[in-house]
């Protein structure tokens, strides 16, 4: 099977290593990975803050930019989220109305792609810390994801999950909802990192590594004694491509 890897810009920017290794993870998986140096945002931002023709510019072009008919994946539940959810409403009844239905029903959360489509769980990792699990809201409400990435976590040799109070309920980031209301954004932040304080755990992991950013950010400022990590990372430890 062959994909197109779509790397959201906040992860190409900030998080790279993280693209690089689910690169590996996908080839593991016996996939031929190809990826559009071409691409950029999806439009989500634009979208969410109530830029509409700007969101259907960026729209337009990430149409274009993943105009095959096979799978298009991503590290990012919140990314493919919107483009399966919310492109309908920039291209109901335009002349790319096809092309998103064809692109909705081709792209995946990369813990959905693994564990729904490709059935692959197993990738040998070794990961020997304790973690606690976050459910971002675009994951759980959008993209209905929740055991997908929880099973994915109980074949990593060494890790131990533990389950925080509240894992269903927001971090607090929300895209630009985290500048409009900062105070608002970082009590949440504070609640969720303090559930997961609770737990005992090293790392606190997700799909979304917006949500991630997020917490860091408070866990830095405040010098506490717990880590973030995207799962890709932690599948891709403890073993040579």
């Amino acid at each position: 099977m062959t994909i197109d890897l779509f790397i959201p810009c906040f992860i190409d920017q900030f998080y790279p290593e993280t693209g690089m290794n689910m690169v590996k993870l996908l080839k593991k998986a016996g996939v031929t990975v190809n990826y559009n140096p071409e691409q950029t945002c999806c439009g989500q931002l634009a979208f969410n803050s109530g830029f509409r023709d700007e969101a259907k510019k960026l729209g337009n072009k990430f149409l274009k930019d993943f105009p095959n008919d096979r799978p298009v994946v991503s590290p990012s539940a919140s990314c493919t989220g919107y483009v399966k959810n919310y492109y309908q409403e920039l291209f109901h009844n335009t002349a790319n109305h096809i092309e998103y239905k064809r692109l909705a029903r081709n792209i995946f959360e990369l813990t959905d792609f693994l564990v729904n489509k490709l059935k692959f769980t197993e990738f040998n990792a070794v990961f020997p810390h304790k973690v606690t699990y976050h459910d971002s809201c675009a994951g759980l409400r959008e993209y209905h994801l929740k055991a997908e990435g929880r099973l994915l976590l109980s074949k990593v040799k060494g890790l131990e999950l533990r389950e925080m109070k509240d894992t269903h309920v927001c971090c607090g980031f929300g895209g630009t909802f985290s500048v409009k209301h900062e105070a608002i954004s970082t009590a949440m932040a504070q609640q969720k990192v303090q559930n997961a304080l609770d737990t005992e755990a090293e790392y606190i992991v997700s799909t979304d590594l917006s949500c991630l950013m997020h917490q860091e950010a408070y866990i830095n400022k405040h010098k506490l004694p717990i880590k973030v990590i995207h799962i890709v990372d932690i599948l891709a430890s403890g073993w040579e491509a």
